[in-house]
């Protein structure tokens, strides 16, 4: 989309993967302190349940010395070498405790369900409890806890970037993929009306001169004639632009379904050739259509696609010569049914074949007989699309070009 997109999409595609990251960005965040919010709570209920374990199976202190686990001269972090403190607190409230043991603060020494606390420097889950005419009191340091902490947290810390980074490029590759038919339809609809705008200018030009004209001074019989045939043949000229580009906007915006019914190729390859019989004649041209019972049906809007048939012999007899010929086959094989119109006009030269289905593009040099805002094939590929159908334009056996469609055939049985 880059080479496509003007500036004013990049920078909305831009704001709307920094609105994508800042939004996943707060969700990590709160997903985070949960996690670290879990994992303290799960472990600080481990070590309420060590201690509330221990305490009913540690006697009285008294003055026994068991190993120390106090030892000064670890790290400085981490006091305490052994997971328990005891502390036994006697009816007539003194304090035993192992040699080296900390102080036990006196607001902790009626302690009872386990608490959080600091002693010596150090966080501490505490509890106690009655055992005999004394109370037991144990205390475990949180290391395990903080350690938890720290790491899950170094953990987040890492993950966030690349997170954050993935997700910005992901919202900005999917952004440009949203934005890039978005702006080629802005696109398609600016220069449709530029074309349009151009196509009308010509018809109405020859309307206003020649109204004009016919105001400025009196003018003989043979003169209003000329003038209003010139003006009668713009005037449908400008109708039939008008038609086309209204049947597009609607076709554009209805999203037709790619079936519908059973439509048999044959009847409908047929009806327009009857219709367009009367032009054949006039011109001097011949016009037949070779449809025999192949069973040539498929599944689309019957409507549509009667005037894609409708538009292809149209297109053909505008450019076929006098004593020149159009033909339209019907044809069902390998499980494909298709219609196939052939005519000796000038054909399409190799260098147009990639842009006869643009909007307003003109396929060959003609004459001004031939007319057309080329609007026709735009109408027709439209239709394709829309029913499921293959083209395959190529050099007709007539001469002239070949616009062969093919469908998927369905059987009425």
């Amino acid at each position: 989309m880059g080479a496509t997109a003007g500036p004013g999409v990049r920078r909305q595609v831009i704001r709307v993967a920094l609105s994508a990251t800042g939004v996943v960005a707060l969700m990590y965040l709160i997903v985070a302190a949960g996690v670290i919010a879990f994992t303290t709570i799960n472990l600080t209920a481990d070590v309420d349940r060590r201690i509330t374990g221990t305490i009913g199976r540690l006697p009285p202190q008294g003055g026994r010395e068991p190993d120390s686990p106090f030892d000064p001269g670890r790290d400085p972090s981490r006091p305490f070498a052994q997971l328990n403190l005891t502390w036994t607190v006697t009816s007539d409230g003194r304090v035993l405790a192992q040699s080296g043991t900390p102080d036990l603060p006196a607001e902790l020494r009626a302690v009872s369900s386990p608490v959080t606390a600091t002693i010596s420097g150090t966080q501490v889950r505490i509890a106690g409890q009655t055992v005999g005419n004394d109370k037991v009191v144990v205390a475990e340091p949180l290391y395990q806890v903080g350690d938890a902490q720290r790491t899950i947290l170094l953990g987040e810390l890492l993950i966030a970037p690349f997170l954050l980074v993935s997700v910005f490029a992901g919202a900005a590759l999917v952004g440009r993929r949203v934005a890039a038919p978005i702006e080629a339809g802005r696109r398609r609809q600016l220069e449709f009306t530029a074309d349009a705008s151009h196509e009308l200018r010509t018809p109405l030009s020859v309307i206003e001169a020649h109204t004009s004209l016919a105001l400025a001074q009196d003018r003989d019989a043979a003169w209003y004639r000329t003038a209003f045939t010139r003006v009668d043949r713009e005037s449908k000229r400008m109708r039939r632009l008008l038609e086309d580009m209204l049947w597009l906007a609607r076709f554009d915006a209805a999203h037709p379904p790619k079936a519908n019914e059973p439509v048999d190729l044959g009847t409908l390859a047929r009806q327009a050739v009857d219709r367009f019989a009367a032009i054949a004649e006039t011109r001097g041209f011949q016009l037949s259509v070779i449809a025999a019972d192949t069973g040539a049906v498929i599944a689309a809007a019957p409507d549509l696609v009667d005037r894609l048939i409708g538009v292809l012999v149209d297109n053909a007899c505008k450019y076929v010569p006098e004593g020149g010929q159009v033909i339209v086959t019907v044809m069902g094989e390998g499980g494909r049914a298709s219609v196939i119109v052939d005519d000796s006009g000038p054909g399409i030269r190799e260098e147009d074949r990639q842009r006869i289905f643009d909007r307003f593009h003109r396929s060959v040099v003609t004459s001004s007989e031939a007319g057309g805002a080329g609007l026709g094939l735009a109408i027709g590929d439209a239709i394709v699309q829309a029913t499921g159908g293959r083209w395959l334009v190529d050099s007709s056996p007539l001469g002239g070009a070949r616009f062969a469609i093919s469908w998927p055939a369905v059987s009425l049985g």
